[in-house]
């Protein structure tokens, strides 16, 4: 049997914040006294792999370092230490307050987080059309995007990441945001997307339906540490008893 090949390996990654007061800030400014920052620690020496045309849900309660996991996975955080490969495989995310200029239009954001993605103008140009009808903001399209409403602004983040397809998706709960037409659209979408053999995603959400619909494996995060790496059998009903 050919062995799995990885199209993630998380090693040993640690994640800490720092922060410091409002009052610190304005000590530090004057150079009142030395400033004593906060450190947070968000991920906590987490290691797992995500086999290629893998599903990876990851779940965990509010400030359980989910997102923060799921944002240094895609390059946006550094890890203070361990490591993170993707193995040369290319990347997306997909959350809610990433990624787009909310001054360009949402026409110029696809051109933008398309170049970004690492399609050519042409490539993107190709598919713009797509991602408009995909997205169903017709009559907004050419306006900011500041003017855009949340579900307006999940609509097109989610059009642009499922029509320009990568071989990594990653997915922070944008699922759970839109109408309920465009959900039922959305969460479609995903099932074909995933379907295909050779593509990896890795979901963040607190939906159980929607691990337990579409995910091969859950990581169960708990204060910035792995509780739990299985399949959705295995660790949602533990997990769902542990919110009750």
């Amino acid at each position: 049997m050919e062995e799995q090949k990885s199209a993630i390996s998380v090693r040993n990654v640690c994640i800490d914040y720092r922060t410091i007061t409002a009052g610190s800030i304005k000590q530090n400014f004057f150079k009142i006294k030395k400033v004593k920052q906060e450190i947070f620690h968000a991920v906590k020496n987490v290691s797992f792999e995500v086999p290629e045309g893998q599903i990876l849900g990851i779940t965990g309660k509010n400030g359980s370092g989910k997102s923060t996991m799921l944002r240094a996975i895609a390059g946006i955080f550094s890890a203070d230490s361990g490591e993170i490969d993707l193995h040369g495989h290319s990347i997306s995310l997909l959350s809610i307050g990433v990624g787009f200029d909310k001054e360009l239009s949402g026409r110029e954001n696809i051109i933008l987080s398309g170049m970004l993605l690492g399609f050519t103008r042409k490539q993107i140009m190709e598919k713009m059309q797509d991602i408009i009808e995909f997205a169903g903001i017709d009559d907004f399209i050419d306006k900011p995007v500041r003017t855009y409403s949340s579900g307006m602004y999940s609509k097109l983040a989610f059009s642009i990441t499922a029509i320009l397809e990568t071989e990594i998706m990653l997915i922070d709960e944008v699922l759970s945001v839109g109408d309920q037409k465009f959900k039922k659209k959305s969460f479609g979408k995903m099932q074909e997307l995933i379907s295909k053999k050779d593509r990896t995603v890795v979901i963040v959400s607190h939906s159980i339906s929607t691990l337990n619909a579409l995910c091969d494996q859950i990581l169960w995060l708990h204060d910035g540490e792995i509780v739990m790496l299985d399949t959705p059998e295995v660790v949602m009903p533990i997990y769902e008893d542990f919110m009750r």
